[in-house]
């Protein structure tokens, strides 16, 4: 596993994916792979335009869509190597030697799956080029991606500041305990300040905890281990803002479809409301 796998576009989030990319590259110490995809624009021409205009159609007036056609796929492909130019120059000014970058048709989760392979984390915008940020709609990729790669996908915040305190939102799960093991295995992090959190209605002796506990001592690392009862949506966007927490590790979508159809996804709720990075486990 050699690389950081970053997917960036033309949104404003971009330049924090270029930034979080670097930062996760030198704790790990690996290279970034810098990803565009061109997916089918919204407002293209459809390759087969005889059927839509008629049998009375020009053959020219077929000509000169075909030819705008071409002309728009070679200008998304100019834009998209200039977008990848421009990240590989923020990410190498940042210190990282290793960058490379790769441009592909299709779609997002399908390409991070194809090139997921040698890497050790995805690093994404919260929200693409066409989101709307007026009701905090997150990209429409992230949360595909996120179910769909074996690897902690990092979902950058807006913008990128320096990263000293972690929250580990913990439920004793297995994504959140892989969180936990994530951490602490690598000695980069234990320069790190780690709050781990269990909100919910306290328990005596609770195993899960008593686990956590028992890692992060083993760890040696600064850490505090708390209990916070209330929902953990509110209890976690509370404590991040009162610790001045700079970074969000949990596990993702744990719950079964039919209950998240029901109740909403924690995981959702807190990508969208925390403006802080995020970084999710499987």
């Amino acid at each position: 596993m050699t690389k950081v796998l970053a997917c960036i576009d033309a949104s404003l989030y971009s330049s924090s994916v270029c930034d979080h990319a670097a930062w996760a590259s030198t704790q790990l110490k690996t290279d970034v792979q810098l990803l565009h995809v061109l997916d089918r624009a919204p407002d293209a021409v459809p390759t087969d335009v005889s059927g839509s205009i008629g049998l009375g159609a020009s053959e020219h007036l077929l000509e000169q869509l075909a030819s705008l056609d071409e002309q728009r796929g070679r200008l998304r492909m100019e834009r998209g190597r200039a977008i990848l130019e421009e990240a590989e120059k923020r990410v190498r000014d940042q210190g990282v030697a290793g960058v490379t970058t790769a441009l592909r048709h299709g779609g997002l989760v399908d390409t991070v799956h194809e090139l997921e392979e040698d890497a050790r984390l995805v690093v994404l915008g919260k929200r693409g080029e066409h989101a709307d940020f007026a009701k905090l709609h997150l990209g429409g990729s992230v949360e595909q991606v996120v179910r769909a790669s074996h690897l902690p996908v990092l979902v950058a915040s807006r913008e990128f500041r320096p990263i000293r305190k972690l929250l580990i939102a913990f439920d004793g799960g297995s994504s959140s305990r892989k969180a936990v093991d994530f951490l602490l295995s690598d000695p980069a992090f234990t320069a790190y300040e780690c709050h781990l959190v269990h909100a919910g209605k306290p328990k005596a002796d609770d195993p899960h905890l008593s686990w956590a506990r028992t890692r992060l001592a083993e760890w040696g690392g600064p850490h505090e281990v708390v209990e916070r009862p209330g929902e953990p949506e509110a209890v976690i966007e509370v404590y991040a803002r009162d610790h001045g927490i700079d970074l969000l590790v949990m596990g993702a979508y744990g719950h079964s479809p039919i209950r998240r159809f029901i109740i909403g996804s924690t995981t959702t709720a807190m990508i969208r409301i925390a403006n802080l990075p995020v970084l999710l486990f499987r």
